[in-house]
């Protein structure tokens, strides 16, 4: 593909001075993809390798098991199948650290190691050790509940899930419900696939979400790391139930119509040795750089050699492994940050500065193995989608890959929930910026598409606070009553928590995304069980029954997101073009802007209540509200007449055609949303 660069600069003439370092990081992709094509027949057969390694069963039922473990001298399979004997089952070494076994059927030509039973692959160093590991390409792991270290159980079910649904078409604006199987429950323990299936997705799809973004779900032999250090890549957690019950959760969404985006962490691996990749071969590196390179100091993990073949082969059919066989719809990138940079981050302020974005600092290797699974995702699967959790703001990360970027749909908007805690943290109400709260929310290049979030998990965990915690405090455990009126505190925390929520919503990016309780201001932070807190589950769960009783005001809030969220779906503002910002007063503590010919009025000022507001407007023609978060239903007082219609006149204000007076904008944290209805004159 001709590739131009001088087209791409036009448009940022301070990148121009890098335009070299550009054309050599496409021409080091274009040259993989050439490697691709030579060596594997092309990069379609090089990521279905979980077809050709790990064990698979051959028609006739004999079994074949092959890994890559270049540093060993022999390796040998145990297990149930032969009283976990070390030595009777050797692998015959291949080509390039690779190794190969083939056990035949048993004579009633059933397979010689049958589903549920437990392996090992048997390490020879060569320096004499004798170590067991889990295969990489492991598709199931589980453990006793007496023990530390994970099993590899062989996954041959005689009845394996067929799915019933497709796949739901990519939706035109992505509201995504960041979500934790573990913690979905009420209840003080490890929920399954299956209460989530049944519980959970029927509150998701009530509430409007169209995309479940699913935590924790690559095999963690450690619960309180959140799932973000695998130790094995290709098994859905065991903690949560069988595979076969991932399957229907996803099938179950997809009937909703709810995609669903797996967190994908190929940032970094757990250090773990028995039940991890670490030391697979024996050798400190295998999979990760060897050395200090292949060490992550800030998070006390591994890190990947993405220039290796056999690194690429693993990472790259992994997401397709996940697509192919689980069929999510896509992922989000845990880490892009630390994977971009030599330096991962660490101490790195990321003034804006291009410089900092390329030169030595940057990890090649990284750019590459990015831009690759991005193109193959996208040039295999039409509807993928990818997200890049990425700080650092690298230019480029959403471009398309043919243009030299990195081939992200979208990039997490991560400035935004870091500016509301601080608000929330060092200034009154009387002091909040307006013009720094807008300009938080619309920082964004041009043309690349943000997902926008006021809180995600890493707000809900302990240490942390959630906006409801930083609003309400221990209000929340004596006076959510909705059978008594409400006080200051939690008068003022509802109203906020509403107004941050679609402020966010309607002006902070081209998607959206809530953490699964913070919706309704789940009261209490998320600790998993730990020595520190007595292993309790107690704070390990989500409690959803806070929103099934009108006696409390959960619900209230639940009420609101869900018909953000619906009136989002019928007018389309995160498809729309960046908004239209008319008003940022900074006395009156208004903004105001349109975006999907939709009007947004908001009124942060702790007092003052306005009435008769001019409001500039584009489109002429009559007005109605249409979302109000002063509606009784939503925790509000009621204030605005809901049949009062609004018609512009032709009077330009704020370099807009059209204007019209705006009715009663109520003070103490209220706001009316004023959304255009059918225009006409």
């Amino acid at each position: 593909t001709h590739f131009d660069y001088h087209i791409v600069y036009i448009a940022i003439p301070s990148l121009s001075q890098f335009c070299e370092q550009e054309k050599m990081k496409y021409g080091l992709f274009k040259k993989q993809l050439t490697l691709l094509e030579e060596a594997e027949g092309g990069f379609d057969q090089f990521t279905r390798s979980y077809k050709s390694y790990g064990v698979q069963r051959m028609p006739d039922n004999s079994l074949v098991f092959k890994e890559w473990a270049p540093a060993a001298e022999a390796l040998f399979l145990t297990g149930d199948f032969n009283g976990w004997d070390n030595f009777s089952h050797p692998y015959t070494k291949k080509e390039f650290g690779k190794w190969e076994l083939h056990i035949p059927p048993k004579e009633d030509k059933t397979p010689a190691v049958t589903h549920n039973s437990k392996l090992k692959v048997v390490v020879h160093t060569r320096a004499g050790e004798r170590l067991y590991r889990i295969s990489p390409w492991a598709k199931y792991v589980t453990r006793h509940e007496k023990s530390v270290i994970y099993d590899w159980v062989h996954w041959d079910p005689p009845q394996p899930y067929i799915h019933k649904h497709p796949r739901p078409q990519k939706p035109r604006s992505l509201r995504i419900y960041e979500s934790h199987v573990g913690i979905a429950s009420p209840e003080g323990k490890v929920a399954s696939y299956s209460n989530f299936t049944h519980n959970v997705l029927p509150r998701i799809k009530d509430l409007g979400y169209n995309c479940i973004q699913l935590m924790a779900i690559m095999e963690h032999a450690y619960y309180a790391s959140f799932g973000y250090q695998v130790t094995s890549f290709f098994a859905a957690s065991s903690r949560f139930g069988t595979p076969e019950e991932l399957k229907e959760l996803i099938d179950v969404a997809h009937s909703l119509g709810i995609i669903v985006l797996l967190d994908a962490v190929h940032s970094h691996a757990s250090k773990n040795t028995e039940d991890g990749l670490n030391q697979f071969d024996g050798s400190d590196s295998c999979f990760f750089h060897s050395g200090p390179r292949g060490e992550h100091s800030l998070w006390d993990s591994k890190l990947f050699n993405y220039s290796s073949w056999e690194v690429l082969r693993f990472l790259l059919s992994n997401l397709r492994w996940w697509l192919e066989e689980y069929r999510f719809d896509g992922f989000r990138f845990d880490g892009v940050t630390s994977m971009l940079y030599h330096h991962h981050g660490i101490g790195s302020g990321f003034s804006g500065d291009y410089a900092e974005y390329f030169g030595l600092q940057v990890d090649e290797d990284a750019l590459v193995y990015l831009m690759l699974a991005n193109h193959i995702l996208h040039t295999l699967y039409e509807d993928c989608i990818t997200i890049a959790e990425e700080v650092s703001g690298m230019p480029n990360l959403c471009c398309p890959v043919q243009e030299g970027g990195l081939g992200f749909d979208y990039r997490l908007a991560m400035a935004i929930p870091d500016k509301w805690i601080q608000i929330l943290k060092e200034f009154k109400d009387e002091d909040w910026d307006m013009g720094n709260i807008v300009h938080t929310m619309t920082n964004r290049r041009y043309g690349e598409k943000c997902i926008a979030y006021a809180e995600s998990h890493d707000q809900a965990l302990v240490g942390d606070k959630t906006l409801a915690f930083w609003l309400m405090d221990k209000e929340m455990y004596t006076s959510m009553s909705a059978l008594i009126p409400m006080n200051s505190v939690i008068d003022r925390g509802i109203q906020l928590h509403k107004m941050i929520r679609l402020l966010t919503h309607s002006l902070g990016g081209e998607g959206y995304l809530n953490f699964m309780g913070n919706e309704f201001g789940h009261p209490e932070w998320l600790d998993f069980p730990r020595v520190g807190n007595n292993e309790s589950y107690h704070y390990a769960r989500r409690q959803f029954n806070l929103v099934d009783t009108d006696r409390l005001r959960y619900w209230q809030l639940y009420a609101f997101d869900r018909d953000m969220n619906r009136t989002e779906d019928k007018y389309g503002w995160l498809a729309a073009p960046p908004a239209n910002i008319s008003v940022k007063h900074q006395g009156d503590k208004v903004i105001v802007f349109e975006r999907a010919n939709v009007i947004f009025i908001f009124n942060f000022h702790p007092t003052n209540s306005y009435s008769s507001y001019r409001v500039a407007v584009g489109p002429p023609g009559k007005y109605k509200i249409k979302l109000d978060s002063d509606g009784i239903q939503y925790g509000g007082h009621g204030r605005l007449d809901h049949n009062t219609e609004f018609f512009t006149e032709p009077m330009e204000f704020k370099n807009l055609p059209n204007s019209m007076l705006g009715a009663y904008i109520s003070a103490n944290l209220h706001f009316w949303v004023n959304y255009s209805f059918k225009y006409y004159l």
